[in-house]
């Protein structure tokens, strides 16, 4: 589309106080969405020129502001400006583009070693409990673990400790439910801290593309070397979280006195038969 004036003659209407800001705003954006085959950058894909002319937009009013007559026309001030801005803009989808693949080369590693199943889970797999440990004290070691117990696990451990599923599945339910606010917050946390981790990775990324000895390679390392440090201080709180029940909460809702729950904890754990329960 070509349009009969140049930005200079709108320029004139609007400087002569004949066209509103507003109008002439839109003249500018209506002009440069026409042409994009006069800038360079983009090589006429019009619906990228579209994106960055809606990035570029909110930057109009005050490049209008700015614009003072010391010889070069508006035509030539908004095509310096243009360019200056898809230098900016080609950098900003350079940078996004490869945050993204970082992010999703991290999160498909992190996938993959998730996604490699525990040997309980498997249905040949019957569940007992070691000899000389009492199933009371097994109970309170599950309960102890209820985050890490996965709901196939409960159905399968229940019998060896002479137990209905429902019934203990009600047990560990109840403890997620006292514990829900800070089962909350350590989710929270570790969603960021995956963050933080992708964060680091695409600043070490910009460190190693970066042309060494330059002012952009040295800030780039700045950030690199804060966003390890948060990333450390993270990782040493989420470590601190507790993630297990306390022992008054299972005395809660076992309904005996915590003081069993102390000593049929440190029976368990201190019985050299039990590393876990065994599957055979």
């Amino acid at each position: 589309m070509q349009y009969q004036k140049s930005l200079s003659d709108y320029y004139q209407l609007y400087d002569k106080g004949s066209m509103p800001k507003k109008d002439f705003e839109g003249r500018i954006f209506q002009y440069l969405l026409g042409n994009c085959e006069k800038y360079r950058g983009f090589n006429g894909n019009q619906d990228r020129w579209n994106e960055f002319l809606s990035w570029l937009y909110p930057r109009l009013a005050r490049a209008i502001d700015l614009y003072r007559d010391m010889g070069s026309s508006f035509d030539a001030y908004i095509t310096s400006l243009v360019s200056s801005a898809s230098r900016e803009y080609r950098c900003r989808e350079a940078d996004h583009r490869m945050t993204e693949y970082i992010c999703w080369q991290a999160k498909a590693e992190e996938m993959g070693v998730r996604d490699t199943a525990s040997e309980y889970l498997e249905d040949s797999k019957e569940v007992s409990v070691p000899q000389g440990v009492r199933p009371r004290h097994i109970l309170l070691l599950i309960l102890k673990s209820y985050y890490f117990v996965s709901d196939d696990y409960v159905k399968r451990v229940a019998p060896a400790i002479g137990m209905k599923s429902e019934e203990l599945q009600a047990m560990i339910d109840e403890l997620r439910e006292l514990r829900s606010k800070k089962d909350t917050v350590i989710l929270d946390m570790r969603e960021r801290l995956y963050c933080q981790y992708y964060r680091c990775l695409a600043c070490q990324k910009r460190v190693d593309n970066a042309q060494p000895g330059t002012e952009y390679h040295k800030k780039m390392k700045r950030r690199f070397e804060r966003a390890k440090r948060r990333f450390l201080a993270m990782k040493k709180r989420f470590a601190g979280m507790r993630r297990d029940a306390s022992n008054r909460m299972i005395a809660e809702v076992v309904g005996i006195p915590k003081g069993t729950v102390d000593t049929g904890l440190f029976a368990v754990t201190s019985n050299s038969a039990c590393r876990g329960l065994e599957t055979v």
